[in-house]
């Protein structure tokens, strides 16, 4: 009885060794792995392309400033050149 239950046990060990990758074939892994790193570079094409809209849209802001916003900005002491 006690024989069983080591070779059960040892059974069990073997089997969780094995991984998901062993269990699939070859091919199957390369597509995953390939639409892993398509999801990768459209993540970061995402993120380039709405950094690009956020610099777009600061540029934008600035250009479109009053002369009052770009005087309340400035940090020189008007009061020195009077």
């Amino acid at each position: 009885m006690r024989k069983k239950s080591v070779k059960q046990a040892s059974r069990q060990k073997e089997d969780k060794a094995v991984t998901l990758g062993d269990m699939l074939n070859q091919d199957l892994m390369e597509k995953l792995k390939a639409k892993q790193k398509e999801l990768k570079s459209e993540e970061i094409r995402k993120q380039e392309e709405e950094a690009e809209r956020k610099r777009e849209e600061r540029r934008l802001k600035e250009k479109n400033k009053s002369f009052d916003e770009l005087l309340q900005e400035s940090d020189l002491d008007w009061k020195k050149y009077k």
